[in-house]
């Protein structure tokens, strides 16, 4: 189980390594996704905050990459977080998510990818529901759920 020191670790020691790498060109990207999905995944955008269509949602199934499909959150570690988007404790598998270290806006925090096409998918918060204590924020635009 992952936790906010795991975490920090990742963005000092480097992350897991994918189980495989997907690399398209830019004019790539933008053919397979919606302008909005591109600003958000390979431009590190944010959707507003209760804007997201799986915001809500609590069907059952995982929730994957929509740049690459990959796996990245299973719906039973979903939970509301009433930040406005979708909130997991725990990737689906350690080296689904890599972590970077995020200065921007006169904040630190840590930026979450899918680790296998490098979508930017939100934030990992330290004030999520135990065990992990951990909050997933991620952009609904950034995510596709496939139903189990």
């Amino acid at each position: 189980m992952l936790t906010w020191k795991s975490i920090i670790s990742f963005t000092a020691k480097g992350n897991s390594t994918p189980d495989k790498r997907v690399e398209k060109s830019e004019q790539e990207w933008r053919t397979l996704l919606t302008e909005e999905q591109y600003k958000i995944t390979r431009k590190k955008g944010t959707e507003p905050a209760h804007s997201g269509a799986l915001c809500s949602t609590h069907k059952v199934g995982k929730y994957n990459c929509i740049c690459c499909n990959a796996p990245l959150f299973d719906s039973t570690i979903k939970f509301e977080s009433q930040s406005g988007w979708p909130s997991f404790t725990q990737p689906i598998k350690e080296n689904a998510i890599k972590y970077i270290k995020d200065v921007s806006f006169g904040m630190i925090r840590v930026e979450v990818l899918c680790n296998i096409c490098d979508a930017h998918l939100g934030h990992v918060f330290p004030d999520g529901p135990e065990p992990t204590g951990l909050r997933y924020c991620v952009n609904s635009e950034a995510i596709t759920l496939e139903n189990l």
